[in-house]
């Protein structure tokens, strides 16, 4: 694993300052940079860490608040262990702002990070990668679909509502698509039932997209995120091992 540095940025976009947490190898030497979009427990420590591993592996990654619009990270009052089920009262507050982030607002703000990417002088020119995770996964597809042309890769882990029957379903994006995308699903995953896993899958398909979904048996929803009760480390190694292929194809 290269050495590592991580900084606090602001990223000024058309609805105020996002902030959000930059890491990339210690030389300072322009990488290939990875969009990483959170998961709906925010910009925390265990999501830097995460950053940094892969920024380990030689890339510059930007995790930027995407609830910024509420406030700046941390934006909750989360234990050092989340369990929601002995904590309901978490979700309860978590859930109006993620509700607040719709399809327009989200890539408003895609916009904005892959134009300050673009401009960093530790970030490669050309496109970059996405990975996202839980409610970022569908921000990843997202992003992909409306900037094709910023996009070489994107991923998701233990996604949720990625085909739904919604008139702004993530899934319909895929027509214009043009970078490689892989999902890694949760097994048995109430927000992702086998009729949207299914309808996903048709989507990629048909629209012609470079593609692998695949479903992580007995992982499940968040099993990346170590600081909750969801941890999974064989599918969160796997989702590793999944990530750093994508990126090491398209880069």
């Amino acid at each position: 694993m290269t050495a590592v540095q991580g900084t606090a940025v602001d990223i000024p976009t058309e609805d105020g300052t996002a902030d959000a947490y930059l890491v990339h190898p210690a030389d300072g030497a322009a990488r290939p940079a990875v969009l990483f979009f959170m998961d709906a427990f925010g910009l925390r420590p265990w999501l830097r860490s995460m950053a940094d591993r892969l920024a380990g592996e030689g890339y510059t990654v930007l995790v930027p608040n995407v609830f910024y619009r509420h406030g700046r990270a941390p934006l909750f009052d989360l234990p050092e262990f989340i369990d929601p089920g002995a904590r309901p009262e978490i979700f309860e507050r978590i859930g109006p702002v993620m509700q607040s982030l719709t399809n327009e607002r989200a890539m408003r703000d895609a916009g904005a990070y892959l134009g300050w990417l673009a401009q960093s002088p530790v970030a490669a020119d050309g496109p970059v990668a996405l990975t996202g995770y839980c409610m970022g996964a569908r921000l990843s597809l997202l992003t992909a679909g409306t900037f094709p042309e910023r996009v070489a890769a994107a991923a998701g882990f233990h996604g949720g509502r990625l085909a739904t029957d919604a008139p702004d379903s993530p899934h319909l994006v895929a027509e214009a698509v043009t970078a490689e995308v892989y999902f890694g699903h949760a097994d048995q995953d109430h927000s992702l039932p086998p009729e949207q896993i299914e309808r996903l899958e048709e989507a990629l398909t048909a629209a012609g997209v470079r593609h692998r979904c695949e479903v992580y048996a007995g992982a499940p929803h968040g099993y990346t995120q170590a600081d909750t009760a969801a941890y999974h480390e064989e599918g969160a190694e796997r989702h590793w091992s999944a990530l750093l292929d994508l990126l090491k194809r398209t880069f």
